[in-house]
């Protein structure tokens, strides 16, 4: 039994993003994990209840499992700072920043770790500019291949590797259908892992790295999210050097963008054995699928347990002082 003084545990999960499904299931996986360690669970949805839900469950901690720009954004995390509500994860500040793909680049890079080079083109400018001029601009400076991608969204959604110039207008079309903004970057060869970092009251540590092979040769979202469609290898098959390379980065990203309580760090590593930054993950995915529950498992930890450490973290921290009663909502 870990549930102490802890009441409850709202797991919130679902939202109106592209990636509610997903969601969902990291909501189901997380609930359970969470009762197997003997915490009374309530999972909840983001709707119009939800802060009478709050009022209701005093002494309640929110547990996110929101993916995409509804619950990855900051804003739904700002509003329990402000409500006093205690919650795992990343304070709203940090995640708007690691969140936006361009952004967390920026900030990321300037910490002294390697980043493609990369551009941010919202719609307007694209449609105003005129693709043709914009096409040859990008293909001179990146080259091909490039990677297009939406600046604010997740789960490889409205991704695609462009290996011509002629297919680059379709590839930012489709990134414009997840978003006003559109990054462009170099497309490094190497091998892709992630890793996630985790601190469950003290310190982070890093799990140890997932190497992705999806079957397909492209980690989209129908290799992330269908069984049997990627192989994940944990520990990956690194040389212990390159391991620990990457574990660094990982926490050096967290520390750089200011994350808390739990975040996961893509990267590639190039021939040479050196983990090039990707993007980062506040609200990593816990499907059956998903890369950080396998991490845990490898590290030795069961999930119930990581969860409710992650919980017991957060109710301790408590939420700052409530400037809005809940009973009036």
């Amino acid at each position: 039994m870990d549930n102490g003084y802890l009441q409850t545990v709202i797991v919130l999960s679902g939202g109106l993003s592209h990636e509610r499904d997903v969601s969902l299931r990291s909501g189901r996986r997380v609930s359970q994990a969470l009762r197997s360690r003997g915490i009374e669970v309530v999972e909840s949805d983001v709707d119009s209840t939800l802060l009478s839900r709050l009022a209701e469950l005093t002494g309640s901690v929110v547990f996110p499992v929101l993916h995409g720009e509804a619950g990855e954004d900051g804003a739904l995390r700002e509003v329990f700072d402000l409500l006093g509500v205690p919650f795992v994860g990343s304070v709203g500040s940090a995640c708007r920043v690691a969140f936006d793909k361009s952004i967390a680049t920026t900030v990321v890079g300037a910490a002294g770790i390697r980043t493609p080079t990369q551009v941010a083109l919202p719609h307007e400018t694209f449609r105003e500019l005129g693709a043709q001029v914009l096409v040859k601009a990008l293909g001179d400076q990146l080259g091909f291949p490039m990677m297009v991608k939406p600046s604010r969204c997740g789960s490889a959604l409205g991704c695609s590797k462009v290996t011509r110039a002629r297919e680059l207008p379709a590839a930012m079309v489709g990134a414009y259908a997840y978003g006003s903004v559109a990054v462009i970057e170099e497309f490094i060869e190497g091998t892709e892992v992630t890793v996630a970092v985790v601190d469950r009251g003290r310190g982070p540590i890093a799990l140890p790295a997932v190497e992705i092979r999806p079957e397909s040769g492209v980690y989209d979202y129908t290799a992330r999210y269908t069984a049997g469609a990627t192989r994940f290898l944990c520990p990956a098959e690194l040389e212990s050097y390159v391991a620990n390379r990457c574990a660094d980065v990982a926490l050096r990203v967290h520390a750089a963008l200011g994350l808390r309580d739990l975040s996961r760090t893509d990267l590639i590593i190039t021939s040479d054995g050196e983990p090039v930054f990707l993007e980062v993950n506040v609200s990593p995915g816990m499907t059956e699928t998903s890369a950080v529950p396998l991490a845990i498992e490898t590290a030795g930890w069961s999930l119930g347990k990581m969860c409710a450490d992650l919980v017991h973290a957060a109710a301790a921290r408590g939420g700052r002082k409530r400037m809005i009663s809940l009973a009036a909502h």
